[in-house]
């Protein structure tokens, strides 16, 4: 694990108070998308093909600080499009940070080094940089020559001048797990945080469909990526997540566990499916039909094992039972023992 103890400790007592509370439903990260607009057109991704008037709409800061405060998730992950390209980005963050959020900025890393002087690090603020492999591989996924090397580089002088750092990585059909292994080597070898790992989902919108997982691909494909972890592999993410991603367990998903809100409000039910939107976070949790999505319930769902819905089934699991508490423990102590 690669979760700063702080940051253990406040998700451990923000958990436990809601379970202590009987709190069925309950947010744990909020995903934050103040713009979709992005600076680069990755084939897997289905946020970048709306039309323009679209694309220039932006959040403001007011309404970003907003929506975290009526979440109430001690964790936002502020994904896009590309983040560092809205110009109040910095104030975003500046009063997200003051409000004691843990926030992901999550980047494609082009424009990292030149907009490192914009923030101030922080326990609270981590650089989540997109990273599909090494350099062979991000390329070609992010469909651009070149993107691998300043990503690197903007690592280096964010880890330099003392910014949480970590990578995020999307898994495609094609990946190779021995490519995987040693991106995974190369990325602690550059002294980042910690790493999170998920797999592909098929956006609609999304202009390649063909290498999007399967759930039973997902499962061998991780199960041969994660067998005998390397002992310094640090995972910024829970345990028993990696452990369903291998199929060792298996859990129904929570979508409410990482709410979205965007240009649009409140997304219903998830990050990933767009079946309309809501002003206000207690009509997303009060007006959506939760029983009718997850694996079996929805067709839609039917292949998705990815971090949005399942991390938080997996954190609940954690804090749910003894026998998953003692799980956590023995993935976390023993990792190499997978």
């Amino acid at each position: 694990m690669a979760v700063p103890v702080l940051q253990m400790f406040t998700v451990t007592k923000y958990v436990l108070t809601q379970k202590l509370k009987g709190v069925k439903r309950y947010p744990l990260v909020l995903m934050l998308e103040p713009l979709f607009r992005c600076n680069l057109a990755c084939a897997g991704c289905g946020k970048i093909q709306y039309p323009d008037h679209v694309l220039d709409k932006r959040l403001t800061p007011e309404q970003c600080w907003a929506a975290a405060d009526e979440c109430g998730a001690p964790i936002v992950s502020i994904p896009g499009g590309e983040p560092l390209i809205h110009p109040e980005m910095p104030a975003i963050v500046k009063g997200l940070v003051e409000r004691r959020k843990y926030v992901y900025l999550c980047t494609n890393a082009i424009l990292l080094e030149r907009k490192l002087d914009e923030y101030r690090p922080s326990p609270y603020l981590t650089f989540s940089i997109h990273m599909d492999g090494l350099q062979e591989e991000h390329d070609l996924a992010v469909c651009r020559d070149g993107v691998y090397d300043v990503a690197v580089r903007a690592i280096k002088a964010a880890l330099k001048r003392g910014f949480r750092v970590t990578t995020n990585t999307t898994l495609f059909d094609d990946a190779a797990p021995e490519r995987v292994r040693k991106f995974f080597d190369a990325m602690m070898e550059l002294g980042v945080e910690g790493m999170m790992i998920s797999p592909g989902y098929s956006y609609d919108k999304a202009p390649d469909k063909k290498n999007f997982l399967k759930r039973q691909r997902t499962r061998e494909l991780f199960s041969r990526i994660l067998h005998k972890p390397r002992s310094g592999w640090r995972f910024n993410q829970s345990p028993l997540f990696l452990d369903f991603l291998m199929g060792k367990v298996d859990y129904q998903c929570t979508p409410w566990g990482n709410p979205t809100y965007n240009i649009f409000g409140w997304q219903k039910p998830c990050y990933l499916l767009q079946d309309g939107y809501v002003p206000t976070f207690k009509e997303l949790l009060d007006q959506t039909d939760w029983d009718s999505y997850g694996t079996g319930r929805n067709e839609k769902c039917a292949d998705c094992m990815v971090h949005c819905g399942y991390e938080a089934s997996a954190v609940d699991d954690t804090f749910g039972s003894l026998q998953g508490f003692g799980r956590t423990v023995v993935a976390t102590l023993m990792p190499t023992a997978r």
